[in-house]
């Protein structure tokens, strides 16, 4: 499952709960080894962030409910999409 919508809303309910700047200082090149043992929990909290886009204290409220590392996954799956984003945008 991908992340679809408003990257910005997400990042800014995950900057809110205090999740991004562990995010930055975590070896990214473990926690992506890692990621593929928790799909389950990534697919249903990146479904969460696809569903409450509109709104980002509902979206933030519904974030709460996951535990740090899975948060710590949707930012770096956050971060993934801009990175394909802007790619994509200097191939043009």
């Amino acid at each position: 499952m991908y992340l679809q919508g408003n990257l910005q809303t997400v990042f800014d309910a995950l900057y809110h709960l205090g999740v991004i700047d562990p995010v930055l200082d975590m070896d990214w090149s473990k926690a992506l080894h890692e990621i593929h043992q928790h799909a389950h929990e990534v697919s249903a909290i990146v479904l969460v962030a696809n569903s409450y886009q509109g709104d980002v204290e509902k979206l933030t409220l519904e974030l709460k409910k996951f535990d740090q590392k899975t948060l710590g996954y949707l930012a770096m799956e956050v971060a993934r999409e801009y990175a394909d984003f802007h790619a994509r945008q200097n191939i043009h």
